[in-house]
């Protein structure tokens, strides 16, 4: 069994960065595919981005491209999401995920399990 704790969340202003974490324990880490979801009040979960177990290929959905990088450290159990230009839009629980293969990263049925989310909120 695999537990995600994320961290790094917060309150920040249009403009402002954050950098969030998630830690990985119980698994093999280095195998998983890692993936970044966020979920605003009232709307459906959304893929942000996913990094693939090797760290070669990062996606990301349109809306933060250019914004957002996905990175992770095998070594250390732990994948980051570092948000630059935060806009109000951006406001979520900001979930971290791990799953198997990459077929269909964007998709939620693809990870196995879950972290319990961070609160982001970006104030105009």
């Amino acid at each position: 069994q695999v537990q995600l704790v994320e961290s790094g969340g917060g309150m920040v202003q249009a403009g402002g960065s954050l950098r969030l974490s998630c830690a990985a324990s119980g698994g093999t880490f280095s195998s998983y595919l890692m993936g970044w979801f966020r979920q605003a009040p009232g709307k459906e979960r959304e893929f942000v981005g996913a990094v693939t177990w090797s760290g070669d290929n990062i996606y990301y959905v349109d809306s933060v491209k250019g914004r957002f990088t996905i990175s992770r450290d095998n070594a250390k159990s732990t994948v980051y999401l570092r948000m630059n230009s935060l806009k109000p839009e951006d406001t979520a629980v900001y979930y971290c995920a791990a799953g198997y293969g990459s077929s269909r990263y964007w998709g939620s049925s693809q990870y196995d399990y879950w972290g319990q989310g961070t609160q982001v909120t970006v104030s105009s």
